[in-house]
């Protein structure tokens, strides 16, 4: 039997067969093919099954389908043990990832959509930024820069879609948007993952979670990523709230090449590709944002995302 798996914990496994959810196991210990990843399947993916003819509703994963794409992250448990390099895969077969921001409450962190982009273009999977709770941004003593740095996104070539869970902003258009596609949410806790799938279906019910005043940041709500289908022909994933993402699966002399505006000056520095764009003559990536080219908050996350692939810690 064919299903697709829409929520995973630890090594149990849902997998959906028209409208039945069949509670599953891998059969045997490893899943061929998914060797390196710290779980081996994730919603989206798509798995061959039996089930137990004594308990129709359980069963045995016996393969899985090859994947379209894959949305990965670095394993945060394994961050800092040498022992340790497995990706976490987060969602499979992907139309688009929607990384969803605020403009405050939480507050708005550009360099976690650096690397969610970042991530997302590496997969091939085409991103758009979704800035929730864009009720508040007038509220918002740094709200101009906010727009600012929206903008930045625009101009070099990312969809922006500003929307408000709450007074319902927008959402019409983002309902539009994934229209017969599946996507996967993708944010820091306390952007509104959960709230904004019970506005884009209101019987959801989801748990939603509040903002810790003393860190200005959100608690986690969902503990497992999970697909849900939207009317119209809709589906998403939710993904637990992250609050450190290291792009996984990118190579620290590749960097260049998967960040919009930097990828045409590869190579075209007085030191090609040898340069490390921080104290070169001629660099040409330098040169870019002394001419605005590039944003100056754009080149810092290039610089700490650079240093983190090649083994440093940052906590943006």
């Amino acid at each position: 039997m064919r299903g697709m798996v829409v929520r995973s914990s630890w090594n149990i496994f849902t997998v959906r067969i028209d409208a039945a959810d069949i509670e599953c196991r891998i059969k045997g210990k490893i899943l061929k093919g998914t060797e390196g990843y710290y779980n081996p399947l994730a919603p989206g993916d798509w798995v061959i099954l039996e089930t137990d003819p004594a308990h129709p509703l359980t069963g045995m994963i016996l393969d899985f389908e090859e994947r379209r794409n894959v949305f990965t992250r670095k394993n945060p448990k394994g961050l800092g043990a040498i022992h340790s390099t497995a990706s976490q895969i987060l969602a499979a077969n992907a139309d688009l990832v929607l990384c969803v921001t605020t403009p405050a409450s939480p507050p708005f962190r550009p360099r976690f959509l650096d690397r969610v982009l970042l991530q997302a273009d590496a997969a091939g999977i085409p991103p758009v930024i979704l800035c929730n709770k864009y009720d508040l941004i007038d509220e918002e003593a740094g709200a101009l820069d906010v727009e600012e740095r929206l903008e930045d996104f625009r101009r070099i070539g990312y969809q922006v879609l500003c929307v408000s869970a709450k007074t319902g902003e927008g959402m019409a258009e983002l309902r539009s948007l994934i229209q017969g596609r599946f996507s996967v949410l993708v944010g820091q806790s306390g952007v509104g993952k959960s709230s904004i799938i019970n506005t884009l279906i209101p019987d959801s019910n989801i748990r939603v979670g509040v903002i810790n005043e003393k860190y200005d940041r959100g608690n986690h709500t969902t503990t497992q990523a999970s697909m849900v289908e939207i009317p119209g022909g809709a589906f998403l994933i939710d993904t637990p709230g992250i609050r450190r993402f290291v792009p996984d699966g990118v190579l620290p002399a590749e960097l260049i090449l998967h960040m919009r505006e930097f990828a045409p000056l590869a190579g075209t520095c007085t030191y090609g590709l040898s340069c490390s764009h921080r104290t070169e003559p001629g660099c040409k990536v330098m040169e870019a944002v002394a001419a605005g080219a590039i944003h100056e908050d754009r080149y810092e996350s290039f610089l700490r995302i650079q240093d983190e692939l090649l083994g440093k810690n940052y906590a943006d």
